[in-house]
């Protein structure tokens, strides 16, 4: 997996490996002469680069997805192919990175950087990549066991540290992958190989869990609302943090038919959060405020299947823009000393 951006190289020669993407021809992204004028100080205007190729689904698709006929999640990846062909991002630019479960084979299904990481740890890989590279577009996908269980601490430590990234949780409520286990967020009295006579542990509330460990942007749909979905990446795309969203996708194989009750075209009903709009009349003191974290909990409490959404979206400063802040004034300080200064400094002192 490379994370530098080789903004002449073309989809294709994105993801072949016979080319070094660390390599001194591909990281320059001018003209051999445009380079020479530049070495030699020449104030000669830089040639424009070309026009990029436009950003397409052919472009972006990788493998043919491999999930069980009818799975949920073939309408996630159809709604973040469209959500990226939208945006036009830099191809080079894109990175998405998963951890270990059916959901989690989304980097195989998408032309673009990316790593299938170890389970539970997708959290901390994205967070270093993320404060590491700052340009790039850092998209993580996974699962409620991925999610809020063996990887649930880290969840929490990405939530408050506030770290710039898009998490897209996709909640079946079972471990699929394994052939139907119990789930952190299967409903009590659940049979499955793990509790063959019922579940009996109180399961994880996904909104709550997020909402007190910091999280700020956090948002909830349906695989099956494919419009919804939508709206909800880009939102959480536009927003500057740790941004996640919960999915509830049908694992049709092991749980079949638990999320009808929230599918108009089964009988149910898909009830979106109604917004405040700030327009001062009677009907507006009834809408969700998002920026209230106690209002997002109440909602967080609704029965099942709840509600749809937007929960919470706060303006919290980024671990990222932190970050640079306290480098920039440390470099201030030091004069201004490159990384090699500094080391051989450190190094002197310790003679």
């Amino acid at each position: 997996m490379s994370m530098l951006p080789a903004p002449n190289l073309s989809p294709k020669e994105l993801v072949n490996d016979d080319v070094d993407l660390m390599s001194e021809t591909n990281m320059t992204t001018a003209s051999p002469a445009v380079a020479g004028n530049r070495q030699s100080g020449s104030d000669s205007p830089a040639i424009a680069e070309p026009p990029r190729e436009k950003l397409t689904k052919k472009a972006i698709t990788a493998d043919h997805p491999t999930w069980c006929p009818g799975c949920g999640d073939f309408a996630v990846l159809a709604a973040f192919y469209k959500v990226l062909e939208k945006r036009q991002l830099d191809h080079e630019k894109i990175v998405t990175l998963a951890g270990i479960g059916c959901s989690s084979r989304f980097p195989y299904f998408v032309n673009g950087h990316g790593a299938h990481y170890i389970h539970g740890r997708a959290v901390p890989l994205a967070s270093g990549i993320s404060l590491a590279r700052p340009d790039l577009h850092v998209f993580l996908f996974g699962g409620d066991g991925d999610g809020f269980s063996i990887g649930g601490n880290h969840l929490d430590h990405g939530a408050r540290k506030n770290i710039n990234m898009t998490y897209f949780i996709m909640d079946n409520f079972v471990y699929g992958l394994t052939k139907k286990q119990t789930s952190p967020t299967s409903p009590i009295g659940f049979k499955s190989k793990t509790d063959p006579i019922g579940a009996i542990d109180q399961p994880v509330n996904p909104m709550k869990k997020l909402i007190a460990g910091g999280a700020t942007f956090i948002a909830r749909t349906h695989a099956a609302q494919v419009n919804h979905m939508i709206q909800m990446i880009e939102r959480a795309f536009d927003h500057q943090g740790f941004s996640v969203i919960e999915c509830l996708s049908e694992c049709v194989e092991f749980f079949p038919d638990v999320f009808d009750p929230a599918n108009p075209k089964k009988g149910g009903s898909f009830e979106v959060i109604q917004e405040k709009k700030w327009d001062n009349t009677p009907e507006d003191d009834l809408r969700h405020d998002v920026t209230d974290e106690l209002a997002a909990y109440k909602l967080a409490s609704l029965p099942f299947p709840g509600v749809f959404g937007v929960f919470y979206q706060s303006d919290r400063p980024t671990k990222n823009a932190l970050e640079k802040k306290w480098i920039e004034t440390t470099r201030e300080k030091i004069g201004g000393a490159s990384d090699v200064e500094i080391l051989r400094k450190t190094f002197d002192r310790m003679k």
